[in-house]
């Protein structure tokens, strides 16, 4: 190795060892594990600081909650198992039903669902939590949400107004037996019940047990980003469930680490996949802008290596609980404050960074997991991807 690589590859490893003791402090912040982020592995993603956590719930009021089946190995028993999936709810506030946030989707590539999407963007806001599954498990999991919701609002259906969920997807068939249908009604109801404003955990949780991004074992990824006081101070906070990507597309703050990485292939063939991006903020967007904040979200997918194959399903939704859209028949009308389009730019830069970390986080966090018929997804080896990135230095 030449003198300058062995100084840059020791500098690294000194940036590495300064970050891992500050994540000491932060429990959310880790090297390793399922709350292991790109900061504390020397990988600085931007120019803006990350929140409190580095994840969605660093904007106030957002809660996340999680249920996970790992169930059973060996051969595939359609209906059966193995079993790899999960469920993964995101609250953007309390009492959403009757305090509803404006909110926008946004389709990069559409070969993919995301329920209610046509009434969010009629409408411009969301009234109901936002759940994430395996391809096959929508039906069950939006079945789960009604029953969420009436629980919460008996009045709905006979005296109120009838929600519409919202649930997106990935497909999970290279590890799960995704024709069981493992996510159920029961595992919306709990997966919601137990969300809370920690940050959640990542990799192959909730949602993302099954899934992959360039052919590495991914799922769940979470990060955020704040803006300086003198553009605002706001946050921007993203989940992703990434599920997409071929391993010689994978770039890391702009290194073709893909390419570098040859090894550690899964043994056959993998769907196109797929990635749901969810942004949260609590600057004052409303929903044309909360569209242009989704598009941009496309940009931090882009410096990740990825891109929108046909069979992908590439949806983003984006929040702002900034202000308050009342409950229909509350209010004729009602006031909102509203970022002016000429100081968005941090926004967009925020989300774009954020996004691009929160993929980087899913791979990061994500352990080796084998699946239905020995397939087997292999975890992103930390040690060769701090060498690659040290060279490149």
């Amino acid at each position: 190795m030449a003198r300058g690589a062995r100084v840059a590859l020791a500098c690294a490893v000194l940036a590495v060892g300064l970050n891992a003791a500050a994540a000491r402090a932060n429990p959310y912040v880790a090297a390793e594990g399922v709350y292991a982020k790109a900061p504390a592995l020397g990988i600085r993603i931007g120019t803006l600081a990350a929140g409190a956590n580095d994840a969605i719930t660093d904007v106030a009021g957002v809660r996340v909650g999680q249920i996970t089946h790992i169930e059973g190995e060996g051969r595939l028993r359609p209906g059966a198992g193995p079993v790899r999936t999960g469920v993964t709810a995101i609250i953007p506030r309390d009492d959403l039903w009757h305090r509803k946030v404006p909110a926008a989707i946004w389709a990069l590539n559409g070969n993919g669902e995301m329920t209610g999407a046509h009434w969010v963007n009629e409408a411009g806001m969301l009234e109901v939590p936002i759940l994430l599954t395996d391809t096959l498990s929508v039906g069950r999991v939006d079945d789960g949400v009604v029953t969420w919701m009436i629980r919460r609002y008996p009045e709905i259906g006979i005296d109120d107004d009838v929600p519409l969920p919202v649930v997106a997807e990935c497909d999970d068939q290279f590890l799960d037996d995704i024709q069981g249908r493992h996510a159920v009604a029961a595992d919306a109801v709990a997966a919601l019940d137990a969300a809370a404003a920690i940050p959640p955990e990542q990799g192959a949780v909730g949602a993302g047990t099954g899934m992959m991004a360039f052919q590495f074992k991914a799922g769940i990824g979470t990060a955020s980003r704040v803006i300086s006081t003198a553009n605002g101070g706001y946050t921007v906070g993203v989940l992703v469930n990434a599920n997409m990507g071929r391993r010689p597309q994978l770039l890391v703050d702009g290194v073709s680490v893909g390419r570098a990485l040859t090894d550690l292939m899964p043994k056959r063939p993998t769907p196109d996949g797929s990635i749901i991006i969810v942004l949260a903020t609590d600057a004052p967007l409303d929903h044309a802008e909360l569209l242009a904040l989704a598009r941009r979200a496309a940009l931090g997918l882009a410096r990740t290596g990825a891109t929108s194959m046909p069979g992908s399903g590439d949806l983003v939704i984006a929040f702002s609980t900034a202000n308050v859209v009342p409950h229909y028949p509350q209010a004729a009308t009602y006031p909102m404050t509203v970022l002016s389009r000429y100081h968005i730019d941090p926004v967009f830069t925020a989300a774009e960074d954020a996004t691009e970390e929160a993929i980087l986080n899913a791979l990061l966090a994500a352990q080796t997991m084998t699946g239905r018929d020995g397939n087997t997804a292999y975890a992103l080896p930390h040690e060769r991807l701090r060498a690659l990135l040290a060279e490149h230095r």
